[in-house]
């Protein structure tokens, strides 16, 4: 099978692209700037603007749609939801025959502007020509750590020790983004969230307890309707099966401390 990975330089695409080479795949990788992998065809295509989709979309059996704008801006618009309709679009015409999109676990129930386009992405993938499979993952490990060390820039870890967030390995999602693609269109949501839930006072511990760091949790509860969604799970989800690589086990990997083992 031919796939089609947009967005391929971006941290889930560096899981993916390995990860489908070692399970038999035929790998397009697509960025919007020029790349050079002997392991992998690049192609230069950019869904904000449409220049190069038709190329990038020819001859191949499936598109792993993973390119993404993270904000709530007039360009987040214009790549993730007119982005993924040209993308849809050129690859209908092009006779593709599964179109995998990768959203976020809480895109309906957590009002960040972010997520509203992302849901309105899902809904231009159901609604296209391809058949299709959305994949909702929750936050990557490597997320939650750059999190965490913007939230202390000042000193104190700041937060509210509530939240509850879902860690899971963009590799195991590289994972289950290959057996989607084996098992064919799903014409449906799938969601795919870590092994643990963590309230972020516990994953702040773990992460200070790794680190060796001694910087308090300054708690600062979230307001309204978003940290309501946050403190009462909307980040999180009960979809099995799930990884199985822990908060700890990348703390592990990544500072070589307890990460509160």
């Amino acid at each position: 099978m031919r796939v089609l990975v947009t967005g391929a330089g971006g941290t889930l695409g560096r899981a993916v692209l390995p990860r489908l080479r070692a399970d038999g795949f035929a790998v397009r990788a697509m960025s919007r700037r020029p790349r050079h992998d002997p392991a992998a065809e690049w192609v230069v295509a950019d869904v904000g603007t449409g220049a190069g989709l038709v190329e990038a979309v020819a001859g191949v059996d499936a598109v792993l749609h993973l390119a993404s704008q993270p904000g709530g801006s007039r360009r987040t618009h214009q790549v993730d939801v007119l982005g993924t309709r040209r993308l849809a679009v050129a690859a209908g015409h092009a006779g593709v025959a599964h179109l995998v999109y990768v959203s976020i676990v809480g895109v309906d129930r957590v009002p960040f502007p972010y997520y509203r386009h992302k849901l309105a992405a899902e809904q231009v993938v159901a609604a296209g020509p391809v058949p299709w499979t959305v994949l909702r993952a929750t936050q990557f490990p490597v997320f939650l750590d750059g999190l965490l060390r913007t939230a202390s820039r000042l000193g104190p870890v700041v937060g509210d020790p509530a939240v509850l967030a879902q860690p899971v390995d963009q590799r195991e999602v590289a994972a289950r983004l290959a057996e989607r693609l084996t098992a064919g269109p799903l014409g449906g949501i799938e969601e795919f969230g870590g092994p643990q839930v963590l309230r972020f006072d516990e994953a702040v511990r773990a992460w200070r307890a790794a680190r060796g760091s001694r910087r308090p949790l300054l708690p600062v509860r979230f307001p309204g309707r978003l940290g309501r969604a946050l403190r009462a799970g909307g980040l999180t989800t009960t979809a099995t099966p799930t990884g199985r690589f822990t908060w700890a086990d990348h703390l592990t990997d990544t500072y070589g401390g307890t990460g509160g083992r």
